[in-house]
């Protein structure tokens, strides 16, 4: 009985070889491309938080110290306890440039009303990361590979 079973038994011919290697490529070729955007969006929420962080860094250092301040490093508020340390850069491209990077706080009334803007500028050993108002910043305002800036 089990000679007729394996005298029976048939293989895999090479056309059904070849539609399965095809289809294996094709799903490989649609799920690398996903994966590394789903990298990058990462990498550049991270940039984002970062951002934020100062930001908030920034205006516990107005509430706690008063209003006198407008402009604010990384390594100031550091140094003041406001941030535990300079925040990691997602990727490999170093950490943020403790001096260079900031946060400018404009304030200005109209009719009455106060608004407080934080503008953000995070920057790099190749170039700015990121730089704008805190509350807009969004995905497309990152750069995560930047070219080195003039200033």
């Amino acid at each position: 009985m089990l000679k007729r079973f394996l005298k029976n038994e048939k293989g895999l011919t090479l056309i059904e070889l070849l539609v399965v290697i095809v289809i294996l490529g094709i799903i490989a070729a649609i799920a690398i491309p996903a994966i590394g955007s789903l990298i990058d969006n990462s990498k550049k929420d991270a940039h984002i938080a970062n951002a934020e962080q100062m930001a908030s860094a920034a205006r516990m250092a107005i509430a706690q110290d008063g209003a006198g301040q407008t402009t604010f490093t990384m390594k100031e508020l550091i140094n003041s306890g406001y941030l535990e340390g300079i925040p990691e850069s997602p990727g490999n491209d170093g950490a943020y440039n403790d001096e260079s990077s900031q946060v400018a706080v404009n304030r200005s009334e109209t009719e009455g009303n106060e608004s407080t803007t934080y503008t953000v500028t995070l920057v790099g050993d190749t170039g700015n990361y990121l730089s704008g108002d805190v509350t807009d910043l969004e995905r497309d305002n990152v750069e995560l590979s930047p070219a080195a800036s003039g200033s």
